[in-house]
């Protein structure tokens, strides 16, 4: 096993063959740091190293909220699954499907949310979740792939963030760092859940 590997939160191989760290072929000038390489398709590469410390980072900034206070969106089918389960081990407040207009600056709607930071898993899709937030003053971590618009987004974790099973990956992660902090998780080793259980609502 590689130095690299050893110091990671997952052995490297999880983040490839789960493709978490394949972009897309366009890229967002902002998220040019992130970018290891390029496949001989044209597909960019995120630098595995930096997603797997912001996941770390990510993990302890959001363990300082109380978990109703966090509102995890995924407005995309493959983020339900995920979304849904990080909510339920984390004990956030899943957001999937739709969002309505004013759900988080509109005190009127019986929709209406006060969270005190917000999880996005896809920036280009939940635009309207990102700039409400922002006009709150509301921080936002977000999953960000390489053509993703990040001008709103106060944290970054730069991933595959469309892939049925790099979502499932960086979301089961984040439940597992975010229970290790929070002292309910003595150690990675004593979890029993796997990131393929991330993959499906039952």
């Amino acid at each position: 096993m590689s130095e690299l590997s050893d110091q990671l939160l997952v052995p490297e191989e999880v983040y490839k063959t789960s493709n978490v760290n394949i972009g897309t072929n366009r890229k967002a000038r902002l998220m040019s740091r992130f970018i290891q390489g390029t496949q001989s398709d044209g597909v960019y590469i995120l630098d595995v190293k930096q997603l797997d410390e912001r996941i770390k980072f990510a993990s302890r900034f959001l363990s300082q909220f109380q978990p109703d206070k966090i509102v995890a969106v995924g407005l995309r089918r493959n983020a339900f699954a995920p979304v849904f389960k990080f909510s339920a081990h984390t004990k956030c407040v899943p957001l999937t499907g739709g969002f309505t207009a004013g759900t988080f600056t509109n005190p009127s709607l019986n929709v209406y949310s006060e969270p005190d930071a917000v999880l996005i898993s896809d920036p280009l899709n939940e635009t309207q979740p990102v700039l409400e937030a922002a006009e709150m003053g509301i921080p936002i971590v977000a999953v960000c792939d390489t053509d993703s618009p990040v001008e709103y987004i106060d944290y970054v974790i730069p991933a595959n963030n469309r892939g049925r099973k790099s979502l499932a990956v960086i979301y089961w992660l984040l439940a597992r760092e975010i229970l290790k902090v929070r002292g309910e998780l003595p150690s990675a080793a004593e979890w029993t859940v796997k990131p393929e259980d991330f993959e499906r609502l039952n």
